[in-house]
């Protein structure tokens, strides 16, 4: 289950479910955590169940509240007990796999997304990863920075990046980068988004619609990243799976993995 972008909706704003989906991103995710203050869980609830049980052309999925919370329990069993089905189930504040358990259990066979966001998080995001029904995970930088006393700034959270997108990466898993929360400046979401691909997350998430088109360039390979990647393709198998050359570069088993993730992406 890999999105080059996936934007958030405020779970209190049902008027803006099926605009969302239209926004263009490859899922959407609505939102009953961070978007909702806490006397509006109850409503947004039950609006984000109501809408989840209305059929649907693209993927939509559901941040609930922390599992140890008593609104995130809620959550869980409204979920449980309705007829709302979501693409997949986004769980923040995810410190251990043992916060993935309940709603594994109650929910069986529905992709969980934790959301990695705190120092203890980090520290078992490799269980957390390995953990059952897990299909990607979202890097949550700015709890994380708040965790740590941190800046949100890149160099600062170079670490937290990089650990979760290893972790992702040796459970096979997509990986979604944090939003980017200034509006104003298109060009550092575009920059910074290149460089959280680069790192090797496999999307991003948006907050706006206005940003979903640059994750999505971003993420999308160009025409001559695909034709590269089609001839390295073309010239190893040529070779009988043995190293190869192209143009004068050598070209073996990495080289052909990072060519058929371009193909895959395409």
């Amino acid at each position: 289950m890999t999105f080059r972008s996936l934007l958030f909706v405020p779970g209190t704003r049902p008027d803006r479910f099926g605009k969302a989906l239209d926004a263009g991103a490859d899922a959407v995710c609505i939102d009953l955590e961070d978007a909702v203050p806490p006397a509006g869980k109850a409503q947004a609830r039950s609006a984000a169940l109501a809408f989840l049980t209305e059929p649907r052309t693209a993927r939509v999925g559901l941040r609930i509240n922390g599992v140890r919370t008593l609104e995130g329990l809620k959550d869980l069993v409204a979920l449980v007990e309705s007829q709302a089905r979501p693409d997949f189930l986004m769980i923040p504040k995810v410190a251990a796999p043992e916060d993935l358990l309940t709603a594994g259990e109650l929910l069986p066979g529905l992709p969980l997304w934790p959301v990695i966001e705190s120092a203890e998080g980090l520290r078992r995001a490799y269980e957390i990863c390995a953990a059952p029904s897990v299909a990607g995970a979202l890097f949550g930088g700015a709890d994380l920075s708040a965790d740590l006393s941190s800046t949100m700034d890149w160099d600062a959270l170079l670490l937290g990046r990089s650990t979760l997108v290893a972790a992702c990466a040796r459970s096979g898993l997509a990986s979604l980068d944090v939003p980017h929360l200034n509006l104003s400046d298109p060009d550092d979401l575009t920059a910074s988004t290149l460089r959280a691909k680069a790192l090797g997350f496999t999307g991003r998430s948006c907050i706006h619609p206005a940003q979903v088109a640059a994750v999505n360039a971003a993420y999308t390979p160009s025409p001559a990243e695909v034709e590269r990647a089609r001839r390295v393709v073309e010239a190893f198998d040529a070779a009988g799976g043995a190293a190869a050359l192209l143009d004068g570069k050598l070209i073996e088993l990495p080289v052909i993995r990072a060519a058929r993730r371009v193909l895959d992406r395409a």
